[in-house]
């Protein structure tokens, strides 16, 4: 094998540009010449490399690195002063935002252990259900690979028309968000086309396995819609908008704001753990605009009456005369009666005084432990018949017209029931919002009421100390409704950093009720779970209770979209009353649909004075009024509370005031 010549040293002084470029001019055209003399003609890092064997000459040598290549110039040099300064407080931000969410989540984590560990890794036990719907899939594998056939048709056609739409054609697209979902109502959804692409990804994927658990047969209903609820629950946590990074909005905002969105979202949601208590209690309105008694339930009244559980509110009047027989409202006891009262301009309590009625309230109170033993029969005795017996007294009557709003209307049927039996004539008429006697169609929440379930909520009550927490109750409502009442905030709080707007009706709901436990179970076992009053199976206080035997006047109210109270629901119930039922039909939802001034003339009302078998035949013959329901309860309602008397003053009744309205149970908070 032939040897190396010996490298020449190298040269002590730089040649010119001009020397080097002769040079190489030699090298290329005499190279056999410049070898032989034994003096380089070139730069040392230009000499060929050694002779190398043969197998190493089958691969050529790799190109001799370029010296003259110009470096790669600094990120920083190719950045205007502004552009630099925007970078820095964007990193700046992000790691602000970064610690922040550290720090908040390190603090709950400490918070949550010194808490006793959770009582079921599945606490709506879905998981048996889960199996079951998922064992009936397994053995139809002819649907089942349909279905995975339609869902990569699907996928193909949508990749055809992001293929034809980057090419600059205009095309349709594959699939649409459903009519009312807002979570893709930013114009990038549309407009750009990676965003599209993954809306309309989604939409597929989500949809198709809603579809396919939907479509799933041999399976009891009950397990399959638990099942089609929390699959829908986990879609919609999936969706791309609930995510930063795939979120136009929310990135834009980032961008816009040199980061500083996420900081503020991130403060937000270090707040919202610490109001919490370490568990994320979501802020849903800025609860520090709001004070009740000041800008929330102002009407003007006393209370004159108080016992364990409620306190009995008079209202002032604002005519000069009103009507004889008095109206006495029993709100639920889960939230606090201000919903009737939020603003003067939409309180349905300032509305009812203004018509000419002498209005009472019940205010339940917001129990502790030391209630925990508190029954439903407790509250039928000491609600609706001890308040009725002051209502009297107080007015100098022998009989009350009544209200019982959501689930103080299943109260107050229960004790109608129970004073039919007894021939006890105190209650002159009912009236119901939005409220169930018949379980049998009572919507989503009657998925969270099996025999599991309820004995994991006793557990929780017993933990707690003999009672249900507020939030508790305010999770599982707002879980009916994810994306309007949990995602939606999720994004606008804490990925865009936005505040809450002052919302009161959003205050007044965030502002719950803790529930006794003997009372609460007594309510879930045997109204949602077994629907024992409709169906004859309940007695209370010593009667077995019957419904058709009640046969005063019923003014029934339900609302189109109520997803707490579906008025299939509703007329159930109402058709379960023994006496003249009337049934209306108001339209949006559970609360919107009740508490609608006239003078916001919004949405609408159906009407009907038959009470056909099933509510299709009710619809079919209904008559729809434009604006609120109100006034036509108010006619009715008049032509049953007799003839007018001088006002009367509720600081010059029988009963001494206590205090001014609103009182002060409604003032107790069951959070911090």
């Amino acid at each position: 094998m032939a040897t190396a010549k010996a490298a020449p040293k190298a040269r002590k002084k730089a040649a010119t540009k001009a020397d080097e470029a002769a040079t190489a001019e030699k090298v290329a055209a005499k190279p056999k010449a410049a070898a032989k003399s034994g003096k380089p003609k070139a730069k040392p890092e230009d000499i060929q490399p050694p002779p190398q064997s043969d197998s190493a000459r089958a691969a050529p040598p790799p190109p001799p690195p370029r010296g003259d290549a110009p470096p790669f110039p600094p990120f920083e040099s190719m950045l205007s002063p502004d552009q630099l300064k925007m970078v820095e407080t964007l990193s700046a931000n992000l790691a602000r935002a970064a610690v922040t969410a550290q720090g908040a989540i390190a603090e709950a984590a400490l918070r949550q252990a010194d808490r006793p560990a959770a009582l079921t890794p599945d606490p709506f036990h879905v998981a048996p259900a889960l199996n079951e719907v998922m064992t009936r899939l397994a053995a139809q594998p002819d649907r089942l690979m349909r279905a995975q056939a339609d869902l990569f048709g699907q996928y193909m056609e949508l990749w055809q028309t992001a293929a034809r739409r980057a090419a600059g054609e205009d095309v349709a697209p594959v699939v649409a968000p459903a009519a009312g979902d807002k979570r893709f109502n930013d114009p990038d959804w549309a407009s750009n086309p990676m965003f599209d692409l993954m809306k309309q990804s989604y939409l597929l994927s989500s949809n198709w396995l809603n579809g396919l658990i939907a479509e799933v047969d041999g399976v009891d209903p009950a397990t399959k819609r638990r099942v089609e609820f929390f699959t829908k629950m986990l879609t919609d946590a999936f969706s791309p908008s609930n995510f930063l990074i795939s979120n136009p909005a929310a990135l834009r905002e980032v961008v816009q704001t040199q980061g500083q969105s996420l900081v503020r979202g991130m403060e937000n949601f270090a707040a919202d753990l610490e109001r919490g208590g370490g568990q994320l209690a979501i802020s849903q309105t800025d609860l520090a605009k709001f004070k009740v008694g000041e800008n929330v339930a102002t009407a003007p009244g006393k209370v004159v009456y108080q016992n364990d559980i409620l306190q009995l509110l008079q209202f002032d009047p604002t005519t000069d005369t009103v009507c004889e027989i008095p109206l006495l409202i029993f709100p639920p006891w889960i939230n606090k009666f201000y919903i009737m009262d939020l603003r003067p301009e939409n309180s349905m309590i300032r509305w009812l005084t203004a018509q000419g009625f002498t209005v009472f309230v019940a205010s339940w109170v917001n129990p502790d432990q030391t209630l925990a033993a508190k029954t439903f029969e407790d509250y039928m005795v000491e609600g609706i018949y001890d308040a009725a017996q002051q209502v009297m007294t107080q007015c100098g009557v022998d009989r009350v017209n009544t209200v019982g709003y959501c689930i103080g209307g299943t109260l107050l049927s229960v004790a109608l029931a129970h004073m039919a039996a007894r021939g006890d004539k105190r209650i002159n008429s009912a009236t119901f919002f939005a409220a169930q006697q018949d379980f049998a169609e009572a919507g989503d929440l009657l998925l969270f009421t099996n025999e599991e379930w309820l004995q994991s909520i006793e557990q929780q009550m017993d933990q707690a100390g003999g009672f249900l927490p507020s939030q508790s109750m305010a999770d599982t409502f707002n879980a009916l409704r994810g994306n309007d009442l949990i995602w939606s905030f999720f994004v606008s709080n804490y990925l865009m950093g936005k505040e809450p707007r002052p919302f009161d009706l959003l205050f007044w709901n965030a502002d719950q009720t803790r529930m006794p436990k003997a009372l609460h179970l007594f309510y879930l076992r045997n109204f949602y779970k077994d629907n024992a009053l409709t169906t004859g199976k309940l007695s209370l206080g010593g009667e077995r209770l019957d419904l058709s035997k009640v046969k005063i006047p019923i003014y029934v109210q339900s609302s189109k979209d109520d997803h707490i109270a579906p008025y299939r629901s509703v007329y159930r119930g109402a058709r379960a009353f023994g006496g003249p039922v009337t049934f209306t039909m108001a339209g949006s939802g559970h609360i919107a649909g009740v508490i609608n001034h006239p003078d916001a003339r919004k949405y609408q009302h159906w009407t009907n004075s038959e009470l056909p078998a099933d509510v299709s035949e009710w619809i079919a013959g209904a008559h729809e009024h434009p604006g609120s329901w109100w006034p036509h309860w108010a006619a009715w309602l008049k032509a049953r509370s007799g003839d007018q008397v001088p006002a009367r003053d509720p600081a010059k009744g029988k009963l001494k005031p206590l205090e001014d309205a609103p009182g002060s149970f409604v003032l107790v908070k069951s959070q911090p």
